[in-house]
């Protein structure tokens, strides 16, 4: 894999309990544009999603927002954006955030974040690609999932030719150098799906 251009975060509509989440939403959106990145997200102008955005905005940086329809109102479609997608349905959306993303990043969130997060996790363990994914572990937010994944391993739902590959940081600092080390270990194309390990599945 080349250079990371564009970053995926995942986070949640709303601004969480902690105010550390939007503290490092804010710094991580301002991260992204200093480093010329352009962040690709779900579109929203609320909660954390709206504040990563803003921050990359507010900074000088490029946003993609891709958002279904039925959420443009209840999320409060960001209209300042560069790019807005508004697709039919959460199937596509998910899959134009993957199709425009070099890497993956989870801050706090809930279901949606977590169901988005898992999803990619699922595809990167089948082979399907080789883009790095980094829980952003705020306040050990995501200490219990991290938990819940090590017991899938001890008691072998996840097994040792299977492994799940994720990073973590605790410092928003720490997040971009995490994605580009990762980046730069990786093959330049994804294993296909092959027959021998869907026979392993």
């Amino acid at each position: 894999m080349s250079i990371i251009k564009t970053v995926c975060v995942y986070c949640g509509s709303g601004p969480g309990t902690n105010p550390r989440f939007v503290e490092a939403a804010f710094a991580f959106g301002k991260a992204l544009a200093d480093n010329g990145i352009r962040l690709v997200y779900g579109g929203g102008s609320v909660g954390l999603m709206g504040a990563v955005a803003k921050s990359v905005l507010d900074h000088g940086g490029t946003v993609t927002g891709i958002i279904p329809e039925f959420l443009t109102g209840r999320e409060n479609a960001l209209k300042r954006v560069q790019d807005l997608i508004v697709t039919p349905d959460m199937h596509e959306r998910k899959r134009l955030m993957f199709e425009h993303s070099d890497a993956f990043v989870a801050l706090p969130g809930g279901v949606g974040t977590l169901e988005e997060l898992v999803e990619q996790l699922t595809w990167q363990q089948l082979g399907r690609h080789n883009k790095p994914i980094l829980l952003a572990d705020i306040d050990g937010f995501w200490e219990p999932l991290l938990a819940l994944l090590a017991h899938m391993r001890e008691t072998e739902f996840i097994r040792p030719n299977l492994q799940v590959d994720i990073l973590k940081a605790e410092r928003v600092e720490d997040i971009l150098p995490r994605l580009r080390a990762a980046a730069a270990r990786a093959p330049a194309v994804a294993e296909a799906l092959t027959p021998e390990l869907a026979r392993r599945l």
